[in-house]
């Protein structure tokens, strides 16, 4: 079957779980299946709990992965929840790459491109708020908040205004034309900022990173790996900071003389001290890994 996404960093993931025999690894965002694909192949005594929230990757993946049937469960949810509805199986590691596919993005219909012909962005069509909501509903500060918050922009307010007195759009591609116009850094088309911004919005993609750390933690699940593939600094800054947090032994506020919580709260250690990235080759083949980087933590 023709696969319409390329895994990244499929070699390092690999590597990664390789000692795992026994037990689940949980794909949080199987997407299209190539990293459960490749691990099911690898591990042959493992099984896998599948998630994502866009059914199309769903029934893909499903055709995709049908010679593993007796060792795969499918679960369609946000990858926030499904940690916590498993834990009664014997979890071994987690993985989440929480990029957009290849798939969503180069499918017009699904609105995430620059040339496509809706304005959607959502990963779950489900999903009440899309980019269109975002775009020609929220008010000039909240588009500002956005731009400044998740697309990391210094002329939030320009862009900003930029959409309000230009819209309403029915595109992405309207979208992209305007904003071309404000120009910005060479070889950067000046839309992608502000597209990513607002499709962090309409999946509300850092409160899901937070909330899926938060269930791992509230977990208590014991020789565990968690590898996290992430796309952009924000990601990456919450993954790193979360690490050192699960590192920390004395959990005691700042002011306090003395430790009194027992200096036994660390969760295990951080495996990669610096984030795992693709190589060159990997860059070459798929353009799209450029901005991935994986960090990966052992919970003891």
């Amino acid at each position: 079957m023709e696969v319409p996404h390329i895994p990244v960093l499929l070699n390092e993931v690999k590597e990664t779980f390789i000692q795992i025999n026994d037990g689940y690894i949980v794909d949080c965002t199987v997407g299209y299946g190539g990293h459960s694909e490749a691990l099911l192949e690898q591990n042959p005594n493992i099984k896998m709990i599948c998630c994502d929230q866009d059914e199309e990757a769903i029934k893909f993946s499903k055709k995709r992965l049908e010679r593993f049937e007796e060792r795969v469960i499918f679960e369609h949810a946000k990858f926030s929840t499904v940690v916590k509805k498993y834990l009664d199986y014997p979890i071994r590691a987690i993985l989440a790459d929480i990029g957009v596919s290849s798939l969503q993005l180069d499918k017009s219909s699904r609105g995430f491109g620059f040339e496509s012909e809706t304005l959607d962005m959502r990963m779950n069509p489900e999903n009440p708020k899309s980019a269109s909501s975002v775009v020609n509903e929220y008010s000039q500060a909240e588009l500002e908040e956005i731009l400044r918050e998740y697309g990391e922009m210094r002329d939030f307010k320009r862009v900003a205004k930029t959409i309000i007195d230009n819209r309403p759009f029915d595109s992405a591609k309207e979208l992209a034309i305007v904003l071309k116009k404000l120009g910005g850094k060479p070889k950067i088309h000046p839309a992608t900022l502000p597209f990513q911004a607002i499709r962090i919005e309409v999946n509300n993609e850092l409160g899901e990173l937070n909330e899926l750390l938060e269930s791992i933690y509230d977990s208590k699940l014991k020789d565990c790996l968690v590898a996290i593939i992430s796309f952009h600094s924000l990601e990456d800054r919450i993954v790193k900071k979360t690490y050192k947090l699960w590192t920390k032994s004395c959990v005691c506020p700042a002011g306090v003389m003395r430790c009194e919580c027992g200096n036994n709260h660390s969760l295990g250690k951080i495996v990669t001290k610096r984030p795992i990235i693709p190589t060159k080759e990997e860059e070459k083949i798929n353009p799209r890994s450029r901005s991935s980087k994986m960090r990966v933590f052992k919970l003891k």
